[in-house]
């Protein structure tokens, strides 16, 4: 599923009020990691996920892995946070048109 920049403003507008549901720590991106934002995402859809590192070359790898592993779409990066977005067959957040 590819989101269009309509899609990700939208997402993005929503997400301004959440807080991260998942964080990694001093273990990085572990099984269990990936279990809690599997978790988030089929509850919520759209997650907030804090990843505590100073280097930029490591968190673009964790983005990239977390991203391909969750099979989520990643809405945006800031700072150490990362919104993704992963709709369920519920569909509790209605996407506006391409």
């Amino acid at each position: 599923m590819n989101l269009s920049t309509k899609q990700k403003q939208h997402l993005k507008g929503l997400a301004h009020s959440l807080k991260p549901v998942v964080l990694l720590g001093a273990n990085g991106l572990t099984e269990a990691v990936l279990a809690e934002i599997e978790i988030a995402l089929n509850h919520h859809e759209l997650i907030k996920v804090k990843i505590a590192t100073e280097d930029r070359e490591t968190k673009v790898l964790i983005v990239d892995a977390i991203v391909r592993e969750s099979g989520a779409e990643k809405v945006q990066v800031i700072g150490k946070t990362l919104v993704l977005f992963r709709q369920t067959q519920e569909r509790k957040i209605e996407l506006p048109r391409k």
